[in-house]
């Protein structure tokens, strides 16, 4: 009777707890730089996506599944952390570098995965044929809302699309590849990496080249500039015309 119970006590407390162990196994440890991605998410990011990054209701949605990319471009441009919920999060100085941002999103890539940024490659082609290929792809998908010269434009809602005159290549192609605020995302089922790379190096030369001619008003478009310079030369002409009116 002694070794039955026993026996029953020693089975009962395995059942109890293989399940733990066998879970604790199957959890692979974090990498190098998603234990300091972890460090730094439990300074500035649990309070509002919650110890798991799970999300806290009316704070901050789960990260789970947002990848890698989602995280570099939120925290790399400053996006994140926010002070305040407003209707769009607004590009400011970084409260981390870009190499900080990027282990931040090795945990979260790590917790739940997603979407990551191609590493050890140039995210912008340089060939002319592919530059124009991507002036094409710009045009149909991107210059809606970004504006033919990058320039930007509102949208509803209070939103807008931020213009593209300082955006570096790694910040369009994780924009491109996450789709935050209201822009739509563009996986590779879209727009291929070549593709991406091609709208890359066509954004990347079209703010290199400079306006020939003098001043370009920020390319904001042949209507507005012209308009511009209708209403400027109306106005020179009509002083000069008081001018030699007072002068006869």
């Amino acid at each position: 009777m002694r070794l039955i119970a026993a026996l029953t006590i020693v089975g009962g407390l395995y059942a109890a707890l293989a399940p733990g162990v066998s879970q604790a196994e199957d959890t692979p440890p974090l990498s190098a730089d998603a234990v300091q991605g972890k460090q730094l998410y439990e300074t500035t990011c649990i309070s509002c996506h919650g110890p798991n990054a799970q999300g806290v209701e009316n704070r901050g949605p789960s990260l789970i599944g947002a990848g890698s990319a989602a995280v570099e471009f939120q925290v790399g441009t400053g996006r994140m952390p926010m002070a305040r919920q407003e209707a769009q999060a607004q590009k400011k100085p970084p409260h981390y570098s870009w190499e900080q941002a990027a282990q931040i999103g090795a945990y979260i890539q790590e917790l739940g995965g997603g979407p990551t940024l191609p590493k050890g490659q140039k995210l912008r082609a340089t060939d002319e044929k592919a530059i124009s290929r991507g002036g094409e792809l710009y045009r149909i998908n991107c210059s809606a809302c970004h504006g033919f010269g990058l320039g930007g434009g509102a949208l509803s809602s209070g939103k807008y699309a931020p213009s593209l005159n300082d955006a570096s290549d790694r910040e369009i192609y994780a924009a491109m590849l996450t789709g935050p605020q209201n822009m739509p995302v563009f996986g590779d089922a879209q727009l291929t990496p070549e593709e991406k790379l091609a709208v890359i190096g066509y954004i990347q030369s079209l703010k290199a080249n400079k306006d020939p001619g003098g001043f370009g008003m920020k390319r904001f478009g042949p209507v507005s500039e012209g308009l511009m310079i209708f209403l400027v030369g109306m106005v020179a002409l009509v002083f000069a015309t008081l001018w030699i009116a007072g002068k006869s």
